[in-house]
């Protein structure tokens, strides 16, 4: 078996703000289902169009608001407060019921950056994914972050950068990998 490279599981994508991340995991998502659970996030628009926040949203349809510009919280980034309860009563329980999902191979976060990381039942949900022998895919932010370069260097994952030039083709070659290994 020497010279045969390891199987890399998780798959992350990463690529620069408004690059089309989210929508990139909605429609593996769209997929991929039932295999799959998780989150992803969605932007909020106030009535002139303005980002004003960010919504989890389950693989199964529950939906709570993540950030906001008008909360107030400690947990910020940019001009955004961040409600970490979002993420712990709704991401970590989506993740943590496909793990335990014998039918559920598996499980999708948009994303892994800075709001996710807050929620320490967060990192520990992804830790317990990354042990285990559910596949993992993922959008991460762009710039660096020490879970996030701890994650990256993993022997078990890919890193896949979206560009404007190859998000076309990279749904379809995400998906050949995905039944390759």
């Amino acid at each position: 078996m020497s010279g045969i490279p390891p199987i890399r599981p998780h798959l992350l994508i990463t690529g620069r703000p408004g690059v089309g991340k989210t929508t990139l995991i909605r429609q593996m998502a769209e997929r991929l289902a039932p295999q799959a659970a998780g989150f992803y996030t969605l932007e909020v628009r106030d009535a002139a169009g303005r980002r004003v926040g960010f919504e989890i949203v389950t693989l199964e349809g529950q939906r709570r608001l993540l950030a906001h510009v008008d909360f107030q919280t400690p947990y910020r980034v940019s001009r955004y407060g961040v409600d970490i309860s979002a993420m712990e009563a709704v991401a970590v329980p989506a993740l943590e019921r496909g793990l335990v999902a014998e039918a559920i191979p598996l499980l999708i976060v948009d994303e892994i950056a800075r709001m996710e990381l807050f929620s320490r039942a967060f990192v520990r949900v992804l830790e317990r994914i990354l042990a285990s022998p559910k596949r993992l895919i993922a959008t991460v932010q762009h710039t660096p972050h020490p879970v996030i370069e701890q994650i990256r260097a993993r022997a078990d994952v890919e890193l896949w950068e979206l560009t404007p030039t190859n998000r076309l083709e990279l749904l379809v070659r995400l998906l050949e990998r995905l039944r390759v290994s």
